[in-house]
């Protein structure tokens, strides 16, 4: 009886007690409010100096604020602004950035006036790239090195998990995001306890950096695409067959990544560089339009709001070149994330297929698009599920996306991906 009572004894370590959450709840909600406000900081006045240069100077000067000449113009002197920021200023903007991903290394201070301002003159200038990575670099290093002075005990992966969930909460307007990633970071490490155990305090920074967000600047994703009702096998082979194809294109910029950046990096200096990248992505601009450049989340609600409005060759271009826009950008040096432009990849993608099939509903397109570019594009399978679903607003379709994940996942796993090691090559 006793040997039986011994194997009936639950194997898994014993929850945290809750007195020992509740000293986290605070320094959670600092971090979360604080690296929420950093990004809408930076946002809004990357904002503000678009609207001088993409309005108020062409404007003036009596030339069309997307004409090809002024898109080419501002890229190029985009390059040439961040390619003085990470000569002349101190830290060089942080380090390369196609050999960054989410996780964040833990940068010196000296780093992240540069790399913030990178980050907004190139949220500004055109490149297409989003804020994620540089704002979540920039606030793990902040709450690593003041909340070190604040609570020396607290481990440096604590406050780096903290900083996380918060500007990722804030990015996505919800702290469902936050707590996605960081469970998937935990996957295959040993933790303390229940998996909730450790998502309780990072969860805590991730509703403060959303509700944060939500009150100062209302970010949504929602693309109000026609409603999607219970799904059928239509739908179901549509979001397999798109989910794949995204994985695919996906995968083929994963291939050229090193390629592209070793090019760039053959050039040797960032004024050579980064001004050289400004061009070709002016080059593909006047190709794909203005709806291809910046990170892309105001441009998929343009797209979004009328489906029928682009033929389906016009979305293909744009799906091309917004894709090549990506890896350019990200080869050559400017600084900024990789999600955001996936999702416009992927929105065309999706209504590209719907205006070649009708049948494929559109709401189905967007969001098999979005999930299979962005698996590609991130390998983070829970992030991509999520944002796929948030842009449809249609809980029938969550089946749909968790089947057409499968195939999409096979293509993707165990290739390269979209980061590189310092020597150029590529990580798997």
């Amino acid at each position: 009886m006793v040997q039986d009572s011994a194997q009936q004894e639950p194997s898994a370590a014993p929850a945290t007690r809750a007195r020992d959450l509740l000293p986290s709840v605070v320094p959670a909600l600092v971090v979360g409010v604080v690296c929420s406000l950093l990004l809408v900081g930076v946002s809004l006045a990357a904002e503000q100096l678009q609207d001088v240069l993409w309005r108020t100077v062409p404007d003036a000067l009596g030339v069309g604020g997307y004409s090809v000449l002024w898109m080419f113009v501002v890229l190029v002197a985009t390059g040439i602004a961040v390619g003085l920021v990470v000569w002349k200023v101190p830290g060089h903007a942080g380090p390369d950035p196609a050999t960054t991903g989410l996780n964040a290394p833990v940068l010196p201070l000296v780093v992240l006036p540069g790399l913030l301002l990178a980050s907004a003159l190139v949220l500004a200038g055109g490149p297409s790239l989003g804020p994620e990575n540089p704002i979540i670099a920039v606030n793990v290093a902040l709450a690593v090195r003041l909340g070190a002075r604040a609570a020396p005990r607290v481990p440096e992966r604590g406050w780096v998990a903290l900083a996380e969930a918060g500007t990722i909460g804030a990015l996505f307007g919800t702290p469902v995001a936050a707590a996605l990633v960081i469970s998937e970071a935990l996957a295959g490490q040993r933790i303390k306890g229940h998996l909730w155990d450790s998502l309780f305090a990072p969860l805590a920074a991730g509703a403060a950096g959303a509700l944060t967000a939500d009150l100062v600047s209302s970010p949504s994703f929602d693309l109000d695409l026609p409603p999607f009702g219970s799904p059928g096998w239509a739908d179901l082979l549509s979001a397999l067959t798109v989910a794949s194809v995204g994985a695919l294109l996906g995968m083929c910029a994963v291939h050229a990544f090193p390629y592209v950046h070793g090019a760039f990096r053959r050039l040797r200096h960032p004024m050579l560089m980064l001004p050289a990248g400004g061009a070709v992505l002016g080059a593909l601009a006047a190709l794909g339009g203005h709806l291809t450049l910046f990170k892309g989340l105001d441009q998929i609600a343009v797209l979004a709001a009328d489906p029928g409005g682009w033929s389906a060759g016009q979305f293909a271009t744009m799906t091309v070149v917004k894709l090549a826009a990506l890896v350019v950008a990200a080869s050559c040096g400017f600084r900024g994330g990789r999600i955001f432009p996936a999702v416009f990849v992927g929105t065309a993608l999706g209504l590209c297929a719907h205006a070649l099939v009708p049948g494929v509903h559109p709401a189905v397109g967007v969001a098999a698009g979005v999930l299979g570019v962005l698996l590609a594009i991130t390998r983070q399978g829970w992030v991509s599920l999520f944002v796929a679903a948030v842009l449809t607003a249609s809980p029938g379709i969550l089946a749909l996306l968790c089947i057409a994940s499968l195939p999409a996942w096979l293509l993707v796993t165990g290739r390269p991906q979209m980061q590189l090691r310092a020597d150029g090559s590529s990580v798997r």
